[in-house]
Parts: structure tokens; C-alpha cells; sequence
């Protein structure tokens, strides 16, 4: 099927009008938030795909703090979720009570019925748990007793793993680790940010209280606009070349990763990709895809959803290592 293509100046002028509170809420973010832009802009970019996000990093990287704050600026409900090896799926979801005065069981939702859930060390529950949220993520609805009832509009799940404690974790399965969007690893400051950082946060007095910036439907508008950003056929087989070059590198020449690979990425990968390179286009007020949108996203898509084998892991190569190397002899449009 041939793409018609759009007439691109009326098309720009509406993402950029459309995609100016990108701008508000990194202004307002940038009050409590020093650093971490990476990691706000791919929070942006999963909330604006509707697609969940795995934060991975060392405690004290300001992953709660600047998921909360996000909260904030967007003016949604917030949950946060403290996964511990006690939690039972009840804690999660909610539970049926018995009221003793009317002799009837009453419905009492848990704290997945918010808009941006905070699963805080999700790898610290046992599979139970993790199974509940992780059909909660698919679903975007919850079944208590006989009654299901649909999870609010907009609903992300961000959660957290910590990869410095391996001892008394439930690591989530690469099958459901699918199930999200991106998975982000999260890295130190930089000398000048943990300066400002000091400057700013070592005082017993809390920085200012965020504001507002926009609405839920502003961000539920801006997912209908991200479907009309521009995006070549030549583009499109880029990502699909992406996504098969994970599952057969032979039939791309790339013989170096050949047997390095037990399991490539799945369609959600090419789904995701799509998605993704629309949103991080959105969120650089352009009307149309790059290969450079891609290859900006590509390492939180594929990441987690490569499985190497045990001759790669025997060689200390990681996921990083291969994603490089598709991304190096892929050929771009």
C-alpha cells in the first residue's frame, strides 16, 4: 500500500502548537529535578505511547522523586507501590470486605486504581504479585470477586529494579519483562550535576512545591496527534530490518553476533519501536520520523527484549554490546 503523504507544514504547525507543554513541564521539572533528562524524556515518551516503563539503577538516583514530581506537573492521581516479599496480591489490587451491618461483601480497591503507579523494587515480590500488576499493565483492568471493573485513563506503571541486591529478589521473567515498553538503565551525575545537586537538596528545607502545567487530557489529546506524525516507508523498514536483524543477523551479514543471540526481539519490539521514535519525534516538536528518532530509542526497546546466549554471557557481552553492533552495520535510509 502506497502512503499518501501529508501536506507537512499544516502537519508541523500542529505538532508544534500540539507539543509546546513538553517545554512546561520540563521548565517546571527543572525546579526540583538537576540532571535526568534522559530519564524524564523517555518517561514523557512512554507516557505519551501509552506504554509501561522499567527503571533500573543504583538507590539515590532520584527515580521516586522525579516520577512523583512528573505526578505533579501533569496533575494526575500517584500511587506508590513498595514491593516487598510479604505482599500479596490483595495489597495491589484491593479486596472484597464483609460489612457486618448489611451482611454484604463491599469492593475495596487497591492502589492500582490511580494514573502513574510507582512499583517501587518490583523484584522484590514473589511472582503472584508481579503477575497481578503485570496483567493490570495488559488488561488496563481488574477483576475483584465477580465484578471487573477498567483502570483510569491515563494508566502507567513505572517500576523500579535495583541491581545491586540479587539476594532475596524474584527477577521478573524475560516473557513479562516484555511487557514493558522500555526498560531504562539509570546512571550517576555528573561531577557538575551532583555539585548542584548538593547546592540544592543539602538544606533541611525542601525545595518549592510543584505546579501544575497540564491537564490529563492534554496528555490524552497529544497520544491521538502522535498517530499523524509523518513516518516514511523507507523509515518503516529500517525499524523492521532492526527488529530481524535481532532474530537472524546472518541474513544481514552482521556474522560477528551470530550465535550470540538465543532469542530475539518479539512484534512488540516493532510495535514499541514505532511508537517510541513517533513520541521522541513529538517531544523535538517535529512532524515527522527520523532514523535518528530510532536509533535515539532503540537501546530502551531492545534491551531487555534480547536473550543472549550462554557463549555470549561466557564472553561477558552484554545486551548493550549487540544492540551497538546491529545499530553500526544496519544500513540507514
Amino acid at each position: 500500500m502506497i502512503q499518501k503523504s501529508p501536506d507537512m507544514r499544516a502537519l508541523t504547525e500542529r505538532i508544534q502548537e500540539t507539543s509546546h507543554f513538553i517545554k512546561d513541564i520540563n521548565s517546571e521539572l527543572e525546579k526540583v529535578i538537576i540532571g535526568q533528562k534522559m530519564m524524564i524524556e523517555r518517561l514523557l515518551i512512554g507516557l505519551l505511547s501509552d506504554g509501561h516503563v522499567l527503571l533500573e539503577g543504583v538507590p539515590g538516583l532520584a527515580k521516586t522523586l522525579t516520577i512523583s514530581s512528573l505526578a505533579k506537573v501533569i496533575d494526575t492521581g500517584f500511587q506508590r507501590i513498595q514491593f516487598t516479599p510479604d505482599l500479596l496480591p490483595a495489597d495491589l489490587i484491593g479486596t472484597l470486605i464483609f460489612n457486618q451491618k448489611t451482611g454484604e461483601f463491599t469492593v475495596k480497591k487497591g492502589p492500582v486504581f490511580s494514573n502513574i503507579i510507582l512499583a517501587d523494587e518490583i523484584n522484590r515480590s514473589p511472582a503472584k504479585v508481579q503477575s497481578a500488576l503485570l496483567e493490570a499493565m495488559q488488561e488496563r483492568q481488574v477483576t475483584i470477586g465477580e465484578e471487573t471493573f477498567m483502570l483510569d485513563n491515563p494508566f502507567l506503571v513505572l517500576a523500579t529494579q535495583n541491581p545491586v541486591e540479587q539476594e532475596g529478589t524474584y527477577p521478573l521473567p524475560e516473557a513479562q519483562v516484555d511487557r514493558f515498553m522500555m526498560k531504562i538503565h539509570i546512571d550517576y551525575p555528573t561531577e557538575e550535576e551532583e555539585m548542584a545537586i548538593m547546592r540544592r537538596m543539602a538544606r533541611t528545607v525542601k525545595p518549592q512545591a510543584l505546579k501544575p502545567v497540564v491537564s490529563p487530557f492534554t496528555i490524552l489529546e497529544a497520544r491521538k496527534v502522535l498517530n499523524d506524525i509523518y513516518m516514511d516507508e523507507k523509515v518503516e523498514q529500517y525499524i523492521v530490518d532492526i527488529i530481524m536483524a535481532t532474530r537472524n543477523p546472518a541474513k544481514y551479514n552482521i556474522n560477528k553476533i551470530e550465535g550470540l543471540i538465543d532469542y530475539g526481539a518479539s512484534p512488540r519490539g516493532t510495535i514499541n519501536l514505532n511508537l517510541s521514535a513517533r513520541a521522541h519525534a513529538f517531544t523535538q516538536h517535529r512532524a515527522y520520523v527520523t532514523p535518528e528518532d530510532i536509533r535515539a530509542v532503540a537501546y530502551d526497546i531492545l534491551r531487555h527484549r534480547i536473550v543472549l546466549t550462554y557463549e555470549a554471557e561466557a564472553e561477558e557481552i552484554k545486551t548493550e554490546d549487540i544492540i551497538e553492533i546491529l545499530l553500526k552495520n544496519i544500513q540507514v535510509p
